[in-house]
């Protein structure tokens, strides 16, 4: 069945203003957008959470079924799901992790592990052995999964917060980070070992818009057949393109995809194509191919043709989110770079209290 399975969430079940949550706190009313959402390994189950704090999980073979609607407690940033495809662990705005049953999909969640700041994302070992978070304070924490309060490991040395992690499904001893201190790096992530640090301005800076602009990585996704990593930066309308080098532990800058309009969303197929999601009406979607090491549009492509008018479509879905403001603009830290700035704000405080007092 090759025709389209459109949800709505603002048709799902909602927990009634007012009435407490697992936490024992109030809910408040959300919207629906969607917030953070995942795939499980096989792709057999799909699972979203929205700012209305409902975790709905789905069913995708032998056809889309909604299976569950549940509620979290805080608002969510990020989820996985495990390879046995048993649970979800979902990430949230106060810094822990909750895990979610998918054999028994109405049960309550259970708190596995907290952090004292924001996290940001989550991600599993392939083996399901290990359960990495990544928060705002800079930090990576590496625990087991089976016992999240035994922490294995610190992946220490970003300057600003981390904004994706991904575990590389084909070396999985191997960490990929990214943060809003414009570096890629690689870890050995047991030992909490940095093996490799990539500048993005240095590979990215001759795009740049503004003298002091940042490169926060939005998206990563990665392709096994060829170890190729692209990446998709916070408000910059290009995709980079590098290659893992096992060997030396270390990244290849290999392209970049400019593209007329923001992007959105970025995911390589098993096959090494390329899929882009763009701001853009007239041409949502675009395809790349690899030819001899290199990545060129495809025009002609009946799925990529069929997939565009779908999202044209129902293009009303995507509507709210042009323009947005960045997602990540509010997170980094609040730096005085010189002591006449700390000073001038200080005597400004000063005058306010003086004529308040008057």
């Amino acid at each position: 069945d090759e025709s389209l399975f459109v949800y709505d969430c603002s048709s799902a079940e909602k927990q009634p203003l007012g009435e407490k949550g697992q936490d024992g706190k109030g809910t408040d009313k959300g919207s629906d957008d969607i917030l953070a959402f995942a795939f499980s390994p096989s792709g057999d189950y799909f699972a979203l959470t929205d700012d209305n704090k409902r975790l709905i999980l789905f069913r995708t073979k032998p056809s889309w079924e909604c299976v569950s609607v549940r509620f979290v407690n805080r608002r969510c940033t990020s989820l996985v799901i495990t390879a046995a495809e048993d649970k979800i662990f979902v990430a949230d705005k106060s810094g822990d992790v909750y895990s979610y049953s998918i054999t028994e999909p109405q049960s309550d969640g259970k708190l596995e592990l907290g952090h004292v700041s924001l996290l940001l994302d989550v991600a599993l070992s392939p083996d399901d052995q290990y359960i990495l978070t990544a928060d705002r304070d800079e930090k990576i924490r590496v625990s087991l999964t089976k016992a999240p309060y035994s922490i294995v490991s610190y992946c220490m040395g970003h300057r600003e917060f981390v904004s994706k992690i991904l575990v590389i499904p084909d070396c999985p001893d191997l960490l990929l980070s990214a943060s809003g201190d414009s570096t890629l790096r690689l870890w050995e992530y047991k030992s909490g070992e940095e093996v490799h640090c990539c500048q993005l301005s240095t590979i990215c800076g001759s795009h740049a818009t503004k003298p002091d602009q940042k490169y926060t990585v939005s998206r990563i996704t990665y392709c096994c057949q060829g170890g190729y990593v692209a990446i998709l930066c916070d408000s910059i309308p290009t995709v980079y393109i590098f290659e893992l080098d096992t060997t030396a532990q270390q990244l290849v800058y290999k392209q970049q995809i400019s593209l007329k309009h923001k992007g959105w969303d970025i995911a390589f197929e098993e096959t090494g194509h390329l899929w882009i999601l763009q701001e853009d009406k007239e041409a949502p979607l675009l395809l790349y191919r690899a030819c001899d090491g290199q990545w060129k549009a495809v025009t002609d492509d009946k799925g990529l043709q069929k997939m565009s008018k779908y999202i044209q479509g129902n293009w009303t879905v995507f509507e709210g989110f042009v323009g947005a403001e960045s997602y990540y603009s509010h997170l980094y830290k609040a730096l005085f770079d010189n002591m006449d700035e700390y000073l001038q704000k200080k005597e400004e405080r000063l005058q306010q209290q003086k004529k308040k007092r008057q």
